[in-house]
């Protein structure tokens, strides 16, 4: 069972839908510089959850107003990365990358890092920085084919680069190229 989708709510635009164990009810929450996010209980279907937000509409509308004043007071910049465009983007060339080249994972997560481009734990929870829909594409496939390649080799041995050398072309030439963009990408 998938734990977030991201559907297109007429008259609200992209909504994000969220698993958690910590619901107890489905939830709406509208935040600045990142959108519609709905809470769903494992208990509860998606369905439900996107019958609910058809429910709040209006509510959900009043709120979003209240959001764009706030963020043009705040020197919104709409260049601003939109946190839940930037998930389904990068969840969505994960998935197509893991399955070419055969990786398996268990969860990701897209968060505002300042250090990191992305990172895999022991467990094969793969975290990637939601800065990369910034790069180009194939430095953001480098960056997830790096993470993927730590499901197999957990360190950056010998044997870790030759993973990433039969994934990669030139794979010191775009290790270069995304030193060189640093975290200087906002």
């Amino acid at each position: 069972m998938p734990d977030s989708r991201t559907v297109e709510i007429n008259g609200v635009g992209l909504v994000l839908f969220e698993r958690s164990k910590r619901a107890k009810r489905i939830s709406v929450s509208v935040k600045p510089f990142q959108g519609v996010r709905v809470a769903v209980p494992y208990a509860s279907s998606f369905k439900k959850a996107e019958d609910f937000v058809h429910s709040k509409t209006a509510w959900i509308n009043r709120h979003l107003e209240k959001i764009k004043r706030y963020e043009r007071k705040h020197n919104y910049n709409p260049d601003t990365i939109n946190k839940i465009k930037a998930k389904t983007t990068l969840i969505k060339r994960l998935k197509w990358l893991a399955s070419k080249y055969a990786f398996s994972y268990n969860r990701v997560s897209i968060r505002n890092q300042k250090t990191r481009w992305g990172s895999c734990s022991s467990k094969n929870n793969i975290s990637l920085n939601m800065k990369l829909v910034r790069l180009p594409d194939e430095l953001v496939d480098y960056v997830i084919l790096h993470e993927l390649a730590h499901t197999k080799v957990k360190n950056h041995s010998k044997a870790f680069w030759a993973e990433i050398d039969k994934l990669v072309e030139n794979r010191k030439q775009m290790a270069s190229r995304l030193r060189n963009y640093g975290m200087k990408i906002y």
